[in-house]
């Protein structure tokens, strides 16, 4: 098993289809390398950028065992656990150790609006339900759930619940973690528009979506942050943010894809209900993928 130390830059990976919409397990494969050459430290499988909307528990599963077979132990291999109600989010998770994950990302009840005492119990099910370490993902803005500090004060005498995405986009909330409960949760940020802040403020990483299309840029920013070279990592975050952007709209797996795409590592192809863009959207999203290649910075 790898070891999992949430620490880095985590890719939400992409699910690349095929035009008939089977996945593109090549293609997967093609992505994943390239960041795991890049220098990732972990990657995310089935995550909202990973199209688990449109994934069935079985594909999923597949990826699951897909990826573990193809990256072994060189980093770890993370499943997102995104389900209706506590019995399946439970029953995932067992089946995510067996088939060989190394670690979960835990989204909050799915569709039922579950308020603090749910959505606490719910969590706590699934880590006292598994040894596998959990990355709590915190997204109140996407999934109307807000992981409150008093909630993860309540989760801290979990062991296995180690670490929350941090995607509030507040970035005062990474300040409020770190002063409420020090260096008991890792903290990866989770919005790319305000990554490289998160890490000024003492993030422990990244879980990044441009990265997907971008992985060497952005494992480059990371380590000129961590090692306090700040112009460097501002340079190659000034030229990102156009292309950041891409990651902070509801259609951002169209977006991304078609910008991984540009870089030889995804297919553009999506499930419906999402369609491939067209008209200005098209030709405007094309515009920035371009303009941020043409333009990307020499990395040292």
């Amino acid at each position: 098993m790898a070891n999992l130390d949430w620490k880095g830059i985590y890719p939400a990976v992409l699910t690349p289809f095929k035009e008939n919409g089977e996945i593109d397990y090549e293609m997967f494969a093609k992505n994943t390398e390239a960041q795991i050459e890049a220098g990732v430290h972990g990657i995310i499988i089935a995550g909202s950028l990973g199209d688990a909307a449109v994934l069935d528990t079985d594909e999923k599963f597949e990826l699951l065992v897909y990826a573990k077979k193809i990256v072994s132990d060189r980093v770890p291999v993370i499943l997102n656990i995104a389900e209706n109600t506590t019995k399946n989010a439970v029953n995932f998770s067992l089946k995510a150790k067996e088939l060989g994950a190394d670690g979960l990302m835990l989204l909050p009840p799915m569709r039922y609006k579950a308020d603090d005492r749910e959505v606490t119990a719910y969590f706590i099910a699934v880590a006292a339900a598994t040894d596998l370490p959990i990355l709590i993902y915190n997204n109140p803005i996407d999934y109307g759930i807000n992981v409150t500090l008093d909630m993860f004060e309540e989760l801290k005498s979990h062991p296995t619940i180690e670490a929350v995405k941090e995607s509030t986009r507040d970035l005062a909330n990474v300040t409020r973690m770190k002063n409420q409960f020090g260096d008991r949760y890792k903290i990866l940020g989770g919005v790319d528009t305000i990554s490289l802040e998160s890490l000024f403020l003492g993030a422990d990483g990244l879980v990044a979506g441009l990265v997907d299309a971008f992985p060497k840029e952005t494992v480059a920013m990371y380590n000129y942050a961590i090692r306090g070279e700040f112009e460097k990592a501002v340079e190659i975050y000034r030229w990102f943010m156009p292309l950041l952007e891409l990651d902070i709209h509801p259609k951002l797996i169209q977006y991304i894809k078609l910008a991984a795409t540009a870089e030889g590592i995804s297919t553009p192809h999506v499930r419906a209900p999402r369609l491939p863009l067209e008209g200005e959207e098209a030709d405007r999203i094309d515009k920035i993928i371009k303009d941020g290649i043409a333009s990307r910075p020499t990395l040292h």
